[in-house]
């Protein structure tokens, strides 16, 4: 399977600050790759590093075997979209509006919306079934409806590759589930290529195809979550006590974190066996 995205001994800095470090991986075309991470661990600078929004101080990104640098910022946004954290509603578009932007790489100069642009992103809403709310402000919707409208000004763009920062971070399960189904149904149906950073280690099992662990801006381990998600790469990435079993849905791992009250208890058990 080809290559959609090279990553080669990459350092990114913010002043004295090291947030990525001699960082090396590569995601296959049509794949869903799911970065995972404490805070700080350089999640959203490699995002945002890949689709082209910060500069790197050291190493090589290839897009489809072609070097970031070659690629003008008109050309990236083509064949990469990116699906940021937040989106601000501070201007009063309306979902059709905010979808729509997601052509601005593909109109001409004076840039008109022809009837394929119009055709373009009433497909998009269809697709993350939001076409019933073309119509309403975006600071009057949900915010499960406001990540698929984002989603689909992404798919609007007609990209080979969607990154997206943790498109699932405050949403109840029933939209977390919608919204990683969604990006199921977009790799398999239409083969764009996923990568998407999220803080839901258990949700990532379920959907990954490869897990990147990262900490520090640093690789603790990658590969199909049952290989990567062990006790001693979680233990090592989060620093704290978390159960690895299986997950009743299958051969998958399933992530329980341990309070600091059940491990009280579990010594004290322990305590009067270890006195005889």
């Amino acid at each position: 399977m080809s290559t959609a995205l090279s990553i080669s001994n990459l350092t990114h800095s913010y002043g004295n600050r090291i947030t990525l470090e001699d960082l090396s991986f590569s995601v296959r075309k049509g794949e869903f790759f799911i970065i995972i991470g404490p805070n700080g661990s350089g999640k959203t600078t490699l995002m945002k590093v890949s689709a082209g929004i910060e500069k790197y101080q050291k190493g090589r990104i290839d897009i489809f075997d072609k070097s970031d640098r070659r690629y003008s910022r008109k050309e990236l946004a083509r064949v990469v979209a990116y699906v940021p954290q937040t989106f601000p509603v501070d201007f009063p578009f309306t979902v059709k509006e905010v979808v729509m932007m997601g052509r601005s790489p593909h109109l001409g100069m004076l840039g008109f919306e022809r009837d394929h642009d119009q055709k373009i992103t009433e497909a998009a809403m269809t697709f993350t079934q939001i076409d019933g709310l073309a119509e309403r402000k975006m600071d009057r919707i949900s915010g499960g409806e406001r990540q698929r409208a984002i989603i689909a000004r992404a798919i609007c763009q007609e990209p080979r590759i969607i990154l997206l920062d943790e498109p699932t971070a405050s949403l109840d399960l029933a939209h977390q589930i919608r919204i990683m189904d969604l990006m199921e149904r977009l790799k398999e149906e239409k083969g764009v290529t996923i990568v998407m950073v999220s803080h839901d280690v258990n949700l990532a099992a379920l959907y990954a195809d490869t897990l990147l662990i990262l900490k520090e801006g640093l690789s603790v381990g990658m590969g199909p979550p049952r290989e990567v998600l062990t006790f001693e790469n979680l233990e090592k990435a989060y620093g704290c006590i978390l159960l690895v079993d299986q997950s009743p849905l299958g051969a998958l791992p399933r992530i329980t974190p341990v309070p600091r009250k059940f491990i009280r208890v579990s010594r004290e058990k322990k305590q009067p066996q270890a006195n005889r």
